[in-house]
């Protein structure tokens, strides 16, 4: 499983077989079951992750409402918005698959970044695609419609319609669940599904 992470990071930089082995030996890999909870509210942010497998639902509670911020599955790191910051959490972050999961600190990062050096230069590089996805992620919501946002994920990650409830799919969207079996039933009509 290890591997993956390593498939991953070659994407955007190369990788000497002596980086590629530090990154394998120092990873830390854990399963957890669905329903695990691995941050809530209230939370000191102190771990983050990357998905081998499963799927991680990241989402707050507002006014008693649920409201799911994003869906992290395979080859998709995880920052909660308060890691490393030595604040409580305002988002929970929960299993929603049973999940393979690497786990960083970040005194493990300090470690790895005063021993090799070049690390730091890998970690750099995922940060920046991290925050290009984010962004690219926060334009697309801003900018589109609730029905663009569906016709998107159909399109770019049709595996969350057989993976996540509906009723999380439309809080992602940006809609009450009987509002997105609306939507999906007027694009068939229309045959845009």
């Amino acid at each position: 499983m290890g591997n993956e992470i390593i498939k991953y990071l070659s994407k955007y930089t190369s990788l000497s077989n002596e980086l590629a082995e530090i990154v394998l030996a120092s990873t830390i890999i854990k399963n957890f079951k669905k329903g695990t909870i691995l941050l809530k509210e209230g939370d000191i942010s102190k771990e983050s992750y990357f998905v081998l497998k499963g799927c991680v639902r990241s989402y707050l509670i507002d006014n008693g409402e649920d409201k799911t911020l994003d869906f992290h599955t395979e080859e998709q790191p995880i920052l909660p918005i308060s890691y490393g910051k030595e604040t409580l959490s305002e988002q929970y972050l929960e299993c929603i698959e049973d999940s393979i999961l690497t786990v960083n600190t970040p005194e493990h990062e300090n470690e790895m970044f005063l021993k090799y050096p070049q690390f730091e230069s890998v970690c750099r590089i995922m940060t920046e695609v991290m925050m290009s996805n984010f962004q690219e992620s926060f334009v697309n919501f801003k900018t589109t419609s609730p029905e663009e946002r569906y016709l998107f994920i159909l399109k770019n990650r049709p595996d969350l319609l057989q993976r996540v409830p509906l009723f999380q799919l439309a809080s992602y969207l940006g809609l009450k669940p009987e509002s997105l079996s609306r939507l999906r039933k007027r694009l068939v009509k229309n045959k845009r599904l």
